[in-house]
């Protein structure tokens, strides 16, 4: 591993075999025991204000390219410029965030983003923007986010002792600003302009940057001692080995991975063109409304439970995901869409919590950002396949056939979860406090549960 790197109220473990080091001007970190701390508040604020800029980036790209006299496929583009880059590169960027500070390179990532939404607000607003430009923007942003993105999982152990608590609050702050974020920008667009929306854009990440750079983070876990400073090809090695060491996380990526291509992937195009052809955007907005609604009460939900089985739990509500693509694709009428749209929202959060906090507290924290990005990769990887897919699926089999397959396999996918050992039977690893070194106390894992289970 690389050697710990000072910051400024934070320390990590460092070669020499250096314990936890020191909080702000000499003091040591005050325990993480409850939710609502000072530095919670800052990381809740960052991720809420963020969530809700970045659902309002899908409005000022339509509206400021269809503006500009582009189409479609031009939003379609500007819209992967950033995806493929963010997916291809993300794994490098969990090694990048094991061997630096992550406060520092999600700061960073921030502050890129405020620049780049800055530059897209200026051509928008002067009509000179265009589709490379924009498209440019999108692949910096993409790489900016591919540095960012593995330090959230690291950093929210390191926030407070109550790791699922931390993750479902997150999860319904984020719920509640992408049910906000679309109409919002929407209505910028109509008062202002699509430039306006991207400056807004700009403020988001710019908050998130200030909220970031004034955490005082506890002391990260000491990384294990070794002969000569590791080298990038080597961590990168020893995340694919972690990764594939533990049946239960490569077991869910490949359920995920079919879940990707055969059923959600084909499930947002076709239920945006079913539901818009035959009722209009009006029913289309109400549904993904609901979609969000349940999101938001699956978060509430997973604040609540407390299941020593997270995955099995996490599994059992996975199903209930089902009930959307089922509901459009038996025609049901517009209320029937959006209860169905409204339960799978319900189960698709309370199944993220489970699994984001298993992983947060199952891995070790020196692999962690690592091993988050091989998972956020392996979710994204196949997404596109998916949503490629479902139009010649859809001319071949028909629309209604192809959402009511999409049922059947995320049926499929709980059912396979469910029956792989490894992933039911895996135990919670409850976070419990240790004592430092001054006397004082960290968040750590349950170490030897995890190690049994791994």
């Amino acid at each position: 591993m690389a050697a710990g790197r000072e910051a400024t109220g934070e320390r990590t473990g460092g070669r020499g075999g250096r314990g936890a080091g020191k909080g702000r001007a000499g003091r040591r970190e005050e325990p993480r025991t409850g939710l609502w701390t000072r530095d919670f508040g800052l990381f809740f604020t960052a991720r809420a204000v963020a969530k809700l800029g970045d659902t309002m980036l899908p409005v000022a790209l339509a509206a400021g390219l269809l503006q500009e006299g582009y189409g479609a496929g031009a939003v379609g583009l500007a819209m992967a410029s950033s995806v493929a880059l963010f997916a291809g590169l993300v794994i490098f960027g969990g090694v990048i965030a094991d061997r630096f500070d992550t406060r520092k390179l999600m700061t960073g990532a921030d502050s890129v983003r405020v620049l780049t939404q800055s530059v897209a607000a200026l051509l928008f607003f002067t009509g000179s923007a265009q589709l490379w430009q924009i498209c440019v923007i999108g692949g910096l942003n993409g790489i900016a986010s591919a540095l960012f993105q593995p330090g959230v999982a690291s950093t929210v152990p390191r926030l407070a002792a109550d790791v699922q608590k931390t993750n479902g609050a997150v999860r319904v702050a984020e719920s509640v600003a992408a049910l906000l974020g679309p109409a919002f920008a929407g209505m910028l667009v109509g008062l202002a302009s699509p430039g306006a929306v991207f400056l807004v854009h700009a403020g988001t990440y710019l908050v998130s940057a200030l909220c970031l750079i004034t955490l005082r983070l506890p002391a990260a876990a000491p990384r294990a001692e070794t002969a000569a400073p590791s080298r990038f090809r080597a961590d990168l090695v020893e995340g694919w080995h972690e990764f594939r060491s533990r049946v239960w996380l490569w077991g869910v990526i490949s359920v995920w991975g079919l879940y990707m291509v055969a059923a959600w992937g084909p499930t947002v195009p076709l239920v945006a063109t079913r539901v818009v052809d035959e009722h209009g955007a009006g029913a289309y907005g109400l549904i993904n409304t609901a979609l969000g609604a349940g999101t938001v009460l699956g978060g509430l939900i997973a604040l609540r439970l407390r299941p020593l089985r997270m995955l099995r739990a996490g599994a059992i509500a996975f199903f209930s995901v089902s009930v959307f693509p089922a509901a459009v694709g038996a025609g049901l009428p517009v209320p029937g869409m959006a209860a169905g749209a409204f339960v799978a929202g319900v189960g698709t959060a309370f199944w993220g919590v489970m699994w984001a906090t298993t992983v947060q507290t199952q891995v070790r924290p020196e692999v962690l950002n690592r091993i988050h990005a091989y998972d956020v990769a392996g979710s994204l990887a196949l997404l596109p396949v998916g949503q490629a897919l479902a139009g010649p699926a859809a001319s071949l089999f028909g629309t209604d056939a192809v959402l009511l397959a999409g049922g059947v396999v995320i049926l499929v996918c709980g059912t396979v979860l469910l029956l792989v050992p490894g992933i039911r039977r895996l135990p919670r690893a409850e976070p419990r406090l240790t004592p430092a070194a001054s006397g004082g106390t960290l968040p750590a894992q349950d170490e030897p549960r995890r190690q049994a289970t791994a």
